[in-house]
């Protein structure tokens, strides 16, 4: 699977992860309910979570029985650095129109 084929709150997700080391599931819902501006369901949260670690962008690990961590691979790092890129071609192009 693609960074293209994620959806955008995937990106979302993988990009807050990136900002943190080794946030918490708790920690990504709160940064992400405030940037986004709404509330974001435990349903909703980690089974998108499962599917970053499933295509390999997100290693999940424990930090406690209750409580995992998530930190960006080295993959998912050269998925957001190649999709910044393809933006800015595009975002480029229009500041110049």
């Amino acid at each position: 699977m693609t960074l293209f084929e994620l959806s955008g709150f995937q990106r979302d997700l993988l990009t807050v992860i990136a900002g943190h080391d080794q946030p918490s599931g708790q920690q990504i819902k709160t940064d992400l309910e405030e940037a986004r501006d709404e509330e974001i369901n435990h349903g909703r949260l980690y089974p998108n979570l499962d599917t970053l670690v499933n295509t390999e962008y997100v290693e999940k690990g424990e930090i406690d029985r209750r409580t995992n961590f998530y930190e960006i691979t080295d993959e998912g790092r050269t998925a957001l650095r190649e999709r910044r890129e393809w933006e800015e071609q595009y975002l480029r192009e229009t500041a110049l129109a």
